[in-house]
């Protein structure tokens, strides 16, 4: 990939980005191969940034049909119901997206991704998962992890008006400026599974309420074997109770969960356009520093919260001394 020369047709096209980040950055930009799966409204405004910004090419994995909820949080969807009558949101998201930019590929696999074998995952650089379970997060981010070379990984879920990024770069190395020089930086990250079995008592007081508050919802998803996003507030009593156990267990107290926020990711089961764009922005963003190796890169969490405006970065990570 290295020793593709980007053509004129892309040098003329990218001219304004490659005046930000460089004429190399833009080539591996070019020949990068990005896989997204689950088309929510996040993902819509991700992929729109990566598409405007140049991938090389973009598969897109949703098999599910397009509901009235999907239609008002994802722009990507037309109008016109006769346009996508009886076919997937990655079908329909294809279609609009190739228009955005004609140089960069954007195709349709069909399927479950937890169940694609190893191999699959080979022919990508970066592999991203919106809205799902705990248990495929797991499984994903392990097929990623264990192949030949390294793929980027990378979650994102949005609950009503919150949101959650997860980065795995594994080891990863990146250029850094400082003063007159570029040295070299590297950075090594816990996988999904490792981030989420953090001991509670070990993360510092301020830590994001965010974060535990997933946590408390996707283990409640876990045990009702519920998919992301299939919650009411009837099931508040029953996450109080998990949130109860968890924190004893954790050695943390419970007002680090407030009642009031859980509420909001129990009832919040449809995304608000704005917080999609801030948080398909970050991640957007996160994607390109990973492939073109510049800038420092997000580790491990981002959560945002529109109530106070915040943007949090945590890394989650064990401490050697852990």
């Amino acid at each position: 990939m290295d020793g593709e020369e980007l053509t004129a047709q892309e040098t003329a096209l990218y001219d304004r980005q490659i005046r930000v980040w460089g004429v190399d950055a833009q080539r591996r930009l070019s020949k990068s191969h990005i896989l997204v799966c689950g088309m929510k409204g996040t993902i819509a405004e991700f992929c729109k940034n990566i598409v405007l910004a140049g991938v090389g090419s973009l598969t897109l994995m949703d098999d599910r049909l397009v509901t009235d909820e999907a239609f008002s949080t994802n722009f990507l969807i037309p109008p016109d119901d006769n346009m996508y009558s009886g076919r997937s949101l990655a079908e329909v998201c294809c279609d609009s997206l190739r228009e955005f930019n004609l140089m960069v590929h954007v195709s349709v696999e069909k399927g479950e991704l937890s169940t694609f074998d190893g191999e699959f995952f080979d022919k990508f650089d970066a592999v991203v998962v919106a809205c799902s379970s705990l248990t495929n997060k797991k499984v994903i981010n392990e097929k990623c992890r264990k192949r030949p070379k390294r793929i980027a990984f990378f979650t994102v879920d949005c609950r009503d008006s919150c949101g959650e990024i997860f980065v795995d770069l594994q080891n990863y190395t990146y250029a850094k400026k400082k003063l007159d020089a570029t040295v070299e930086c590297q950075l090594q990250y816990p996988s999904f599974e490792e981030a989420v079995a953090i001991p509670w008592r070990s993360l510092p007081r301020k830590t994001s309420k965010l974060y535990f508050a997933m946590r408390v919802i996707e283990r409640f998803e876990v045990a009702e074997g519920r998919n992301p996003g299939e919650t009411s507030m009837a099931d508040l009593p029953r996450v109080l109770e998990l949130r109860k156990e968890i924190c004893e267990a954790q050695l943390l107290n419970e007002s680090h969960i407030p009642v009031g926020l859980l509420e909001r990711l129990l009832v919040g089961t449809t995304e608000h356009p704005p917080v999609c764009a801030i948080i398909g922005g970050i991640l957007g963003q996160e994607v390109i520093k990973e492939i073109s190796g510049k800038g420092d890169p997000l580790k491990n969490f981002f959560f945002f919260d529109a109530v106070d405006g915040k943007g949090i970065i945590e890394d989650i990570s064990k401490s050697d001394g852990s």
